[in-house]
């Protein structure tokens, strides 16, 4: 594994900008080992998780949720877990519960699946709203509670959560509300024509069967997860930020804008991005970088605009265009 960062101070310098990018990078490299031809979903999961964020996937089944799950774990020397939601799932199941121990007269608590660096929530609009909120409350809180008594889940935490976009049968759509919490939605997708070649030719080897060696402790990661924050934003940057958000929410197309908490999520994450490229301060590309990934699945579009084929990302990338970014002379420290 790796070596610590650099000392920090208050403000990222340029070499902790280089260390950053040079660590982040053969995270990416690892878990390509185990998901080949996704390069850009990794980095946006990865951005994520440096951003003290979550992901969620809208994809078919058999894409490769479960094993960016387990390669993002195992390169951070941390766990990973997987619940499978059904509609019979109960909150207990996620969070964990208190068992009462006849030998000891006393409970004691029992962990559930949610206690891991890496959860992957399957299909999670199959559970009920009660079992979705109890898993969602965890994302916010970053720890349970049971019987009163507070346990926290550690850090890193991260739940990448998959819907299926193909069966929506017997399923509970996730509210406005709750899909504000993901930091960011993105989907895997199929692999190309060479990916697909590669991976036929390892048919022999089960996924579950690979194990990557670490390159960073869930110390580093959080390491990682402080020096980003300390990456410089001009004000005109925060300025573009908000005209952007502003402006989802007098789109003609939209019925309900980004919340402050989606611009909030755009400045720690182009933060993150930011330090990805090797660099201490944040340019209006790495604002367009992720806006898509962070922004499109907090808009709720006009009823009409839907059934004309509007989409989120066509918004947004119309907005990107029409919101003019700040000079480079106002966003160079």
């Amino acid at each position: 594994m790796i070596n610590a960062a650099p000392e920090e101070k208050q403000s990222m310098t340029t070499e902790q900008a280089a260390w950053f990018a040079d660590v982040f990078n053969r995270v990416v490299v690892n878990v390509e080992g185990a998901l080949l031809g996704k390069t850009r979903v990794i980095q946006l999961a990865l951005t994520a998780l440096i951003s003290n964020g979550h992901l969620l996937l809208e994809d078919y089944p058999g894409t490769g949720k479960t094993s960016l799950a387990r390669a993002i774990a195992q390169s951070v020397h941390g766990t990973s877990s997987r619940i499978q939601f059904t509609p019979d799932l109960l909150p207990g199941d996620v969070t964990g519960m208190s068992i009462y121990d006849q030998k000891h007269g006393e409970f004691e608590f029992h962990q559930g699946p949610i206690f891991a660096s890496i959860v992957l929530a399957d299909e999670i609009n199959r559970a009920s709203p009660k079992t979705q909120s109890a898993l969602l409350e965890v994302m916010e809180e970053g720890r349970v509670t049971v019987d009163g008594v507070t346990h926290n889940v550690g850090r890193p935490f991260m739940v990448i959560a998959t819907q299926n976009p193909v069966e929506q049968a017997g399923t509970y759509r996730l509210p406005e509300a709750q899909l504000d919490r993901f930091m960011m939605k993105t989907s895997l997708g199929y692999p190309d024509h060479r990916a697909t070649l590669n991976i036929l030719a390892n048919a022999g080897v089960r996924a579950h069967d690979q194990v990557l060696a670490p390159i960073i402790t869930s110390e580093n990661v959080a390491e990682m997860a402080a020096l980003a924050q300390t990456a410089h934003m001009e004000p005109a940057i925060l300025d573009y930020i908000a005209r952007l958000v502003e402006a989802t929410r007098s789109a003609p197309e939209v019925r309900l804008g980004v919340s402050v908490r989606g611009a909030l999520a755009l400045v720690r994450c182009s933060k993150t991005w930011a330090a990805v490229q090797g660099r201490r301060y944040v340019l209006p590309d790495d604002v367009k970088a992720l806006a898509g990934p962070v922004l499109t699945h907090r808009l709720m579009l006009d009823t009409e605009a839907e059934f004309d084929g509007v989409t989120a990302d066509a918004v947004i990338s119309r907005l990107l265009i029409e919101v003019a970014p700040p000079s480079e002379r106002e966003t160079v420290a």
